[in-house]
């Protein structure tokens, strides 16, 4: 068992090494900001407490971060369990946001994939989908990128491989992106 000290300096590690990162972070913040102001919409998907992730990016844009302003266009694709559950049992699970955004998405959106591996196949098939309807990807992952990194447009990488460490600097970003977004003006 590590001690909150050993943990604290795990973290420090971390964030850190993350730091080289901050400019894909501002870079990303912006074409998020530039895409909502030319009217497009955000997605966002994740597994698990990624899953989280794409739920919190979206109800924040949708009704606010801290101030207010008009609600802007967001969609977590992972809250659908109709959809969820038709498309993985028809299909396939790895195929669950993949055909949703070829549903959804149009040409000049921004498709967020969390996956703190890098290397979950449905994130990889959404993104792959996503830039075949000439929309932006941007990868928010862990360790080195896994797969993913390969095909995403923007990718972040948390260099860690400690879940819980990638998922709090995931909501670091996420929450970055959002002070940027409620730094305009929505009138």
């Amino acid at each position: 068992m590590t001690t909150a000290e050993e943990e604290y300096g795990k973290l420090k590690s971390t964030l850190e090494a993350f730091e080289a990162q901050l400019p894909a972070v501002e870079t990303t913040a912006e074409l998020i900001v530039q895409r909502l102001q030319s009217g497009h919409t955000v997605f966002a998907c994740g597994n698990g407490g990624s899953a989280t992730d794409s739920m919190h990016l979206c109800e924040e844009l949708v009704g606010r971060y801290r101030g207010d302003r008009r609600p802007l266009p967001a969609v977590s694709l992972n809250t659908d369990t109709s959809v969820l559950t038709c498309i993985a049992n028809d299909y396939g699970f790895d195929e669950i946001f993949s055909r949703q955004v070829e549903a959804l998405v149009k040409k000049g959106d921004i498709v967020v994939g969390f996956s703190t591996s890098g290397n979950s196949e449905n994130i990889f098939q959404a993104l792959r989908a996503a830039s075949a309807k000439g929309a932006t990807t941007i990868l928010l992952s862990g360790g080195d990128g896994g797969k993913i990194k390969e095909i995403a447009d923007h990718t972040v990488i948390v260099p860690n491989h400690n879940t819980a460490r990638i998922q709090e600097i995931h909501t670091f970003i996420l929450h970055t992106w959002l002070e940027q977004v409620e730094g305009m003006d929505w009138t």
